[in-house]
């Protein structure tokens, strides 16, 4: 249906109307020393003689697309004047597609409009994706392989697939498909976008999260990212078998989570953060008492005891908002063994570190940095952002007795995600928080198809925390603290 080897851009100059003769290019302008040079050079093929009929092919699927999209449009304002809407909840798919396609074809007839049996079918999924779904949108959030989609404008819509952003060949109509869409999610979750209010974070039905922008504020065209929910949590088995980690990495965390270590996971945008939390929590006792706390719940958590917190924007006078240091307040006084904060990025952190130092140990949350020592700086100037007068030597002296490990996570040039670091906090050494690497991973090189070639190792330090994991019942082998030979 689609083209996706069109060249983009083409020069409108290389196109030929059906029939007509291509340009003899460059022999009629080339000098002829001879009548029989010059009768051989018009006699000879244009060397770039398939050229031409690229652009020709490209503009009549351009116009054929553009044709079906206007069909989409006249046979949405059929269906919407036709179909009982209230009706359409009690409605299974197959029912709706059966009369959305009767509907549908009545007025193609009385168009004189006629498509081939795949055509119509098509015609009839995106019609049913339009009404009951997200349009244009449905069929990226069914399928497995994307986890982020970014639309740029109602032409533009990337994905995410293997950690490598793509452009797709979807598109709305025109700005209005994609603003009545971006109303459709938002609505459906007491949320609104206009120009009074031109961005909203909200969560789909399934999960997934969503935050959109529209003009004016947006400048080309409305800005939306999906970053969509996973069904299947992955285990720390799962991540092991990815790459994320090794096996004696994950013993290692799995003996620090048991333990009750307050443990922080540092990140940038993508790398794993939460993916990595999830995972960390499964090593969590079913006896134990977990809140977690998120702007945009999307922490799947196994545990018999979860009780789930999310945060909430102010309505349309600016009031009624909720933040996530209001709910990290409240859920203290709600008998909490261990709490989890979705990401920490503002005034909650004190309340977050507090909670650690008071009885809550064992607690996690997510931070954005690029370093375990950058991850340390956040910290204190959040605290600085929660408008708390404290001497930065009380500061560090706070973040050091709460906080026990930072996790490092990353993703590569080449998508991969993985665990580049695992720190401990080991106290003070005057001013400075003093710190040692557990494990790391080493880049090696590039393979020739642009994979990162890399090992993961340990440092050859001692867990300071070696002597609690023997008390609990973790007796690490002390192999696993020796680095990788070369």
């Amino acid at each position: 249906m689609f083209s996706r080897y069109k060249k983009p851009n083409q020069p409108p100059k290389l196109a030929v109307a059906p029939g007509a003769a291509p340009a003899p290019a460059a022999v009629a302008d080339a000098p002829a020393p001879d009548a029989s040079r010059a009768q051989t050079a018009r006699r000879a093929p244009p060397p770039a003689a398939a050229v031409p009929a690229q652009p020709v092919a490209g503009d009549k699927e351009r116009k054929r697309k553009e044709r079906m999209g206007e069909l989409k449009v006249e046979l949405h304002k059929r269906l919407l004047e036709n179909l009982n809407l209230s009706a359409l909840e009690h409605a299974s798919e197959t029912e709706l597609k059966t009369e959305i396609g009767a509907i549908s074809g009545e007025a193609m007839t009385e168009m004189s409009i006629s498509l081939n049996t795949s055509e119509r079918a098509n015609l009839v999924q995106e019609l049913y994706d339009e009404v009951m779904g997200l349009g244009p949108l449905e069929p990226l959030l069914k399928d497995e392989t994307v986890s982020d989609i970014l639309v740029n404008g109602p032409q533009q819509i990337f994905v995410e697939r293997g950690g490598k952003l793509q452009l797709s060949d979807i598109t709305f109509k025109d700005e209005k498909h994609l603003l009545r869409i971006i109303d459709k999610i938002v609505s459906a979750v007491g949320r609104r976008v206009d120009e009074s209010n031109p961005y909203v974070d909200a969560r789909l039905q399934d999960g997934s999260r969503f935050n959109a922008m529209v003009p004016p504020v947006a400048v080309d065209g409305s800005l939306v990212s999906i970053r969509k929910f996973k069904k299947d949590k992955l285990a720390i088995d799962d991540l092991v078998r990815f790459g994320a980690f090794t096996e004696e990495m994950a013993a290692y965390l799995q003996a620090a989570v048991s333990t009750r270590l307050n443990v922080i996971v540092s990140g940038g945008t993508g790398s794993g953060k939460t993916t990595t939390l999830n995972a960390l929590s499964s090593f969590i006792d079913n006896s134990e008492r977990i809140l977690t706390i998120e702007d945009t719940a999307e922490l799947q958590l196994q545990q018999i005891h979860v009780g789930r917190m999310e945060s909430r924007p102010p309505n349309v006078e600016g009031k009624g908002a909720v933040t996530q240091r209001d709910c990290l307040r409240n859920a203290l006084r709600m008998r909490p063994d261990r709490i989890i904060v979705g990401e920490t990025r503002g005034e909650e952190v004190i309340d977050m570190l507090q909670a650690m130092n008071t009885g809550h140990d064992g607690s996690m949350t997510t931070i954005h940095a690029n370093n375990a020592r950058d991850g340390i700086s956040r910290l204190e100037n959040m605290v600085a952002m929660a408008g708390i007068e404290m001497p930065l030597k009380a500061v560090r002296s706070q973040i050091a007795s709460a906080v026990n490990l930072i996790v490092q996570a990353s993703r590569l040039q080449d998508g991969s995600r993985r665990m580049v670091s695992i720190t401990e906090l080991t106290g003070m050494e005057g001013d400075v928080i003093s710190m040692q690497e557990i494990f790391r991973y080493e880049r090696l090189g590039l393979a020739p198809d642009g994979k990162i070639i890399g090992r993961f190792t340990a440092t050859g330090v001692r867990s300071h925390y070696s002597e609690r994991f023997r008390q609990w019942g973790y007796d690490l082998p002390a192999s696993i603290y020796e680095p990788v030979q070369d």
